[in-house]
């Protein structure tokens, strides 16, 4: 058995949250200093609306505030769907209930950020995410509380 507990480390990124209307739900500014990848997970729970639509943001930025942030460009993030741009296919809607996305970040910015944007909801939604972050420089990585 090899050993993935001492070698990764795992943020909260969106705290799990029941969104009843298009409010956009953004991520903790992950810190990348130390390690060399990134992915956030997103868990999605019951989603009620029918129509309703949820589409995945990714930025980045040199500063600890995100000042002068910018999207990731699709070449510095990786996707779950071959052949599928990576927020696209990050994305979710009304019928994907408990499934979960990934969405990589291979860009060499040091702060990142995740954002979901809901359109057309007016229900409860139960999403949450967190960013795992891998190949770090000390190990073994100590995972922190928060």
């Amino acid at each position: 058995m090899r050993d993935i507990t001492n070698n990764l480390l795992v943020k909260r990124a969106i705290s799990p949250v029941s969104v009843a209307d298009n409010t956009a739900q953004v991520s903790q500014i992950i810190d990348r200093q130390g390690f060399d990848s990134l992915m956030f997970a997103i868990l999605i729970g019951s989603v009620a609306d029918a129509d309703a639509t949820f589409t995945a943001l990714l930025e980045e930025s040199d500063a600890s505030d995100l000042s002068g942030g910018n999207a990731v460009a699709d070449a510095d993030m990786t996707t779950q769907t071959n052949g599928t741009a990576p927020e696209a296919a990050a994305s979710f809607q009304f019928d994907d209930d408990n499934e979960v996305r990934k969405l990589g970040y291979v860009g060499n910015k040091r702060y990142v950020r995740l954002t979901i944007t809901p359109a057309g909801n007016a229900s409860a939604a139960v999403l949450a995410a967190v960013a795992i972050l891998g190949h770090a420089g000390q190990k073994p990585v100590t995972q922190s509380a928060s």
